[in-house]
């Protein structure tokens, strides 16, 4: 069908309000209230992030498993999966500018997708994500990817409760916040059930404490239908 093309053509969707409206006051505090320096976690983290220990809070886990999210993660995997970890992460004022990069599958091309679940409204100006679309699949004989080249990278821009769900060798980075607004977000990572023995041997240093025993199944028969937007859209409102 086309929708589920055009997902691995692009190797994202941009789910928008995707997060109850009602949810969104609740995340901000938890993810306020989960805020911690560099030094307490596990791996130091860089400084012109604000980073937040949340994993563990029951409606940060409800956004993970929201139905369009599974599917679109089910879907990008290709294979009955798990959720591997999700931290609270926000680029501080005159921070958080990455260059293009790609996260890398571990076994095999698609076995990790990820998401970013935005709580505050976000753009070029706090920080907002770039994206290569495309990127993730590069053809036979194609030219190394260039990560200073930025001339195909499109800046993403949205509203508090959309989410972006996109496979983890799609070229991403983070942008400048320039104006300083906040710019709350989750990132969440889920993986094929073959990566779960080296993603035990990992929990420590990525300091995950949520239960990751669940499990779940690509949702063949609910990819694209109705009430569930898997498809790639526009980046700008």
């Amino acid at each position: 069908m086309t929708d589920r093309k055009q997902l691995h053509r692009d190797g994202y969707a941009l789910l928008r309000r995707a997060i109850p409206p009602e949810w969104l006051g609740d995340l901000r505090a938890v993810f306020d209230a989960g805020v911690r320096p560099s030094d307490q976690w596990p791996v130091p983290r860089g400084m012109d992030w604000r980073y937040s220990m949340l994993d563990d809070d029951a409606k940060v886990q409800a956004v993970c498993r929201l139905p369009q999210v599974l599917a679109v993660a089910g879907e990008l995997i290709g294979e009955r999966f798990f959720l591997s970890q999700v931290e609270g992460r926000e680029p501080l004022a005159g921070g958080g500018h990455q260059q293009l990069h790609r996260d890398l599958s571990a076994q095999r091309p698609g076995d990790i997708a990820m998401a970013l679940a935005f709580f505050d409204d976000y753009g070029p100006e706090n920080g907002a994500t770039r994206i290569v679309p495309g990127s993730h699949r590069p053809e036979p004989g194609e030219q190394p990817f260039d990560f200073t080249n930025e001339s195909r990278s499109v800046q993403l821009s949205g509203r508090a409760g959309d989410i972006l769900v996109f496979d983890v060798d799609l070229v991403h980075a983070g942008s400048l916040n320039l104006i300083g607004a906040r710019r709350r977000s989750i990132l969440i990572g889920y993986f094929s059930e073959p990566l779960y023995a080296s993603h035990l041997e990992t929990v420590s240093l990525r300091n995950v404490r949520m239960d990751t025993s669940e499990r779940f199944e690509p949702l063949d028969s609910g990819f694209g239908k109705a009430g569930i937007p898997a498809t790639s859209v526009p980046p700008y409102d």
